[in-house]
C-alpha cells in the first residue's frame, strides 16, 4: 500500500472516529454487552460441561473469541447507510485509493475492538480469571483474537455491500449467532452429540478459542491449534477482502 493509500485510509479512519465521538452511547453499549454475557454465563447460568478445572478459566477465552463476532452490525449499518445516502458514490468519484473508505472503516472498528478486549479482560481478571501463560503467550493470544476480528469484519463489510440496505443488515446479523454459539465458547465438543462435536470443533471461532486457552494456560487448550487459529482468518481474509474491495469499486447498477 503506497503513501497516498495510507493517507486516504487514515483520513477515512478519522471520519469514523469522529462519528463515534458524536455517538458515545453506541460505543458504550458495544463495550457493555460482552461483559453482561460473561457475567451471565459465569455466575447465573454456570455450566462447564466437560471442563476440568475452574469454569471461569475455560469460559473467559471462549467469551473473548465469541466477542470478536459481535458488534459487526454497527459496521454493516454504517456501510449500508453510506450506500443509501450516496456517500459511497461521492467517494468513488474522488481521487482516492480504491478501498480506502473500507480500510478506514475497518481500522476504526479494530480500535474499538481492541478497547472492548481490554475492558473484557479487565472484568475477567476482577472476577477471578487468572492467565498462567507468559507475557509473550498473552500477547500472542490477543493477537489471534484481533486477527479473527479482522477477518470477521471484512466478511461483514462484504455482506453489507451485497445487502445494500440497512433493513437487510438485521437478517444478515442473525447468521452471526449460530456461528458464535456453535462453538466451544461455553462447553467442550466432547460433551455434545457425536454429530455436532466435529462441526463445533472445526468452527474457526472454536479454533481460536482453543488456541487462546492453550496460550493462557487454562483448561480446554490443546497444543497445535495455533496454526489453525492463524490459517482460518487468513483464508477468510484472502476471500472476503478482495471481494469487498471489488464490490466497493463497482458502480451501482
Amino acid at each position: 500500500m503506497n503513501t497516498y493509500a495510507l493517507s486516504d485510509s487514515w483520513t477515512m479512519t478519522r471520519r469514523e472516529l469522529a462519528h463515534w465521538a458524536r455517538q458515545p452511547v453506541q460505543v458504550v453499549v458495544g463495550l457493555v454487552f460482552p461483559v453482561m454475557l460473561l457475567l451471565m454465563f459465569g455466575f447465573l447460568i454456570g455450566g462447564g460441561r466437560g471442563v476440568d478445572g475452574e469454569y471461569v478459566d475455560f469460559l473467559v477465552p471462549g467469551m473473548l473469541a465469541l466477542t470478536m463476532a459481535f458488534g459487526l452490525e454497527g459496521t454493516m449499518l454504517a456501510v449500508t447507510q453510506d450506500l443509501n445516502k450516496g456517500v459511497i458514490d461521492r467517494f468513488r468519484s474522488m481521487p482516492m485509493a480504491n478501498g480506502a473508505v473500507l480500510v478506514g472503516r475497518s481500522a476504526a472498528d479494530m480500535l474499538q475492538s481492541a478497547l472492548g478486549l481490554a475492558v473484557l479482560i479487565g472484568v475477567s481478571l476482577a472476577i477471578g480469571w487468572s492467565p498462567r501463560g507468559s507475557a509473550g503467550a498473552f500477547a500472542g493470544a490477543v493477537g489471534l483474537l484481533l486477527l479473527l476480528r479482522f477477518a470477521m469484519l471484512w466478511i461483514g463489510i462484504h455482506l453489507a455491500l451485497v445487502a445494500g440496505r440497512p433493513e437487510m443488515v438485521q437478517a444478515v446479523q442473525i447468521l452471526v449467532w449460530p456461528v458464535g454459539f456453535l462453538s466451544n465458547a461455553f462447553a467442550t465438543p466432547d460433551s455434545m452429540p457425536g454429530w455436532l462435536g466435529p462441526v463445533v470443533e472445526w468452527n474457526p471461532m472454536s479454533q481460536t478459542a482453543t488456541a487462546v486457552r492453550e496460550l493462557f494456560g487454562g483448561p480446554g487448550g490443546e497444543a497445535g491449534h495455533v496454526w489453525a487459529a492463524v490459517a482460518w482468518p487468513l483464508a477468510l481474509l484472502a476471500v472476503f477482502f478482495p471481494l469487498a474491495v471489488r464490490r466497493f469499486a463497482a458502480p451501482a447498477k
